[in-house]
């Protein structure tokens, strides 16, 4: 049985996710090489991270900011098949590097037509109000709520005030894995200063 079946079985049977993180670097460090889907040197994304309702990883260990930039590239895409030219607002948490991260998200957004406006550092509640404060037609929030450094994530949405669920992280998947991204030329906004109006 390889790793990646084991690991496969433990989210199945839906144990601890942090804990199973930490059993699987243990196995990467002393195997001292791991391959998995699109684990690639260019592009890193690990499969198990698309969860129910969000999705997360640690970062850069099983996504890189190349992996990032590809799932905006899936939302993006989600987007713009549902609402023409698209404007997305994009919030980050407190990590360090999560501004790098929603930098590299934003980019992939960028690339499938969708309009950009980054509100910076903020709440989740905060980018969720800014979609009906801005008029906006999805949002996503890069955080790893309460989970602990190290680990990224993002929540997104487009149907105001709901974020996905199930179905629509299914589909975002599918998209990123298997690379069926539109293209477009998107524009950038920055927001300065919202987490006062909220």
């Amino acid at each position: 049985m390889l790793y990646e079946d084991i690991f496969n079985t433990l989210y199945e049977l839906k144990i601890n996710r942090t804990f199973i993180e930490h059993l699987k670097n243990l196995a990467i460090k002393k195997l001292k090489k791991y391959t998995n889907i699109n684990m690639s040197l260019e592009k890193k994304i690990d499969p198990l991270g698309f969860r129910e309702y969000d999705a997360r990883w640690l970062f850069p260990e099983s996504i890189n900011e190349q992996g990032i930039e590809h799932v905006g590239k899936g939302f993006g895409t989600q987007v713009v098949t549902k609402v023409k030219n698209p404007t997305v607002i994009v919030g980050h948490d407190y990590r360090s590097y999560s501004e790098n991260v929603k930098k590299n998200f934003i980019k992939g957004l960028l690339s499938t037509g969708c309009n950009v406006k980054d509100i910076g550092l903020c709440l989740s509640p905060t980018v969720y109000f800014s979609q009906f404060k801005l008029n906006a037609d999805a949002v996503a929030m890069v955080t790893a709520s309460h989970n602990e450094n190290g680990w990224t994530g993002i929540k997104m949405g487009i149907e105001k005030g709901l974020t996905h669920c199930k179905d629509e992280m299914s589909d975002l998947k599918n998209i990123v894995l298997n690379e069926k991204f539109v293209n477009g030329s998107g524009k950038f906004e920055e927001v300065k200063e919202f987490n006062r109006i909220y």
